[in-house]
């Protein structure tokens, strides 16, 4: 009995304890401190490598590795950490550029009006005396609305966002930076609706694009006068190539008569091209006995009417992106995407200034017919 005992008792005996760890090399002192320690500084390593601190409000935020874009939770300012400030080495070489964009242009403006009324009105005044003085009325008017608008589009300020503070957390309230951007080139904040020219060096608010014939940028606080400027101009090229076509009609030098005989036969092919040919070399025979007054209103007529083209295609983009409620850069931004604003007339209204009290019965038939048709 004594010996089945023992037996069971030796059987159920415990293992032996683990061996110990091996001690340090580096250290005579116990291991638990030694460990801590390592523990300690592998946090503190960690939580440095990802602290970041917010542009615009100064906090201190810890972050994932892998969040190059982030959104401060206080502030709402936007940080990108991918942002590279790009090469401005020739700032000035653009800078020149639109200044010489714009003397160009300046001086083939005034051109046009001192070739129009050296070359055109004393013709005009020799038809008929009233219609030189309501010429030169229309011109000097049509003239004077050109430059203003040129000068002001070219010369004034396209519109800078609104300076506010920034870089303190007392300074900046909650959700006072909501949307903001930091402007590497600036070293200020940029709103959503503002974009960096690099021509111009400057951010502009609600930018539709740079226009190096104006050597400016077209923003909130020229876009109104540039498109009064296009405006302006469309209506003086269609003037001046009216009235030089009409001033060329008395002075050129006759056309050698053709004979009756060519337009009373047959209308075959061969017919036709004699009578072309006939009228073409006639054509050219006047072109040479033209005064230097007649060349001055044959450059007149096709430079406006090729200048009249081109603005008035400027125009329409215009106003289609006016009347879409969008500027030109929300235009290229919103390509490809569902992102499609309101197209009302209202927002022409709202360009221009107008009151609504002005407008209300031009516009309410217009979007009556809008809705019906819909």
């Amino acid at each position: 009995m004594d010996s089945s005992v023992s037996a069971t008792i030796s059987t159920v005996t415990l293992p032996p304890p683990p061996p110990p760890p091996p001690p340090s090399s580096s250290a005579s002192d116990p291991l638990l401190p030694h460990a801590s320690s390592q523990e300690d500084q592998y946090v503190a390593s960690i939580t440095e490598e990802h602290e970041v601190t917010c542009w615009g409000c100064g906090l201190i935020l810890i972050l994932s590795p892998y969040t190059p874009i982030f959104k401060c939770g206080w502030c709402g300012a936007v940080t990108n950490h991918n942002s590279v400030k790009g090469d401005n080495s020739h700032f000035w070489w653009r800078r020149l550029r639109d200044r010489c964009f714009v003397c160009i242009l300046l001086l083939f403006m005034f051109f046009i009006i001192g070739g129009g009324i050296w070359a055109i009105y004393p013709i005009v005044f020799s038809r008929s005396y009233f219609c030189g003085v309501l010429h030169i009325t229309i011109s000097v008017m049509l003239s004077i609305t050109t430059l203003c608008t040129y000068i002001l589009s070219a010369f004034r300020s396209p519109g800078a966002p609104p300076l506010i503070p920034w870089g303190s957390y007392p300074a900046v309230g909650k959700g006072g930076l909501e949307g903001y951007t930091f402007c590497n080139y600036c070293s200020k904040p940029k709103s959503s609706n503002s974009h960096h020219c690099r021509s111009c060096g400057m951010c502009v608010l609600d930018m539709d694009h740079h226009c190096p014939f104006i050597g400016n940028c077209v923003g909130a606080a020229n876009h109104r006068v540039f498109i009064l400027f296009l405006i302006s101009a469309v209506i003086s090229n269609f003037y001046v190539s009216i009235i030089s076509s009409y001033a060329a009609y008395y002075i050129w030098p006759p056309i050698r008569n053709l004979p009756i005989s060519v337009l009373s036969g047959s209308t075959d092919y061969m017919l036709v091209y004699g009578f072309l040919k006939e009228i073409a070399f006639a054509f050219f025979a006047s072109v040479e006995s033209l005064s230097l007054r007649g060349f001055v209103l044959v450059y007149l007529f096709i430079a406006g009417v090729s200048v009249e083209i081109g603005l008035c295609v400027l125009l329409w983009q215009q106003m289609s992106y006016i009347y879409e409620g969008k500027t030109y850069l929300i235009h290229l931004s919103s390509r490809g995407t569902n992102r499609n604003g309101k197209k009302d007339c209202q927002n022409i209204v709202r360009f221009f200034g107008c009151p609504y009290s002005a407008t209300r019965c031009l516009l309410g038939f217009w979007n009556a017919r809008k809705i019906h048709t819909k």
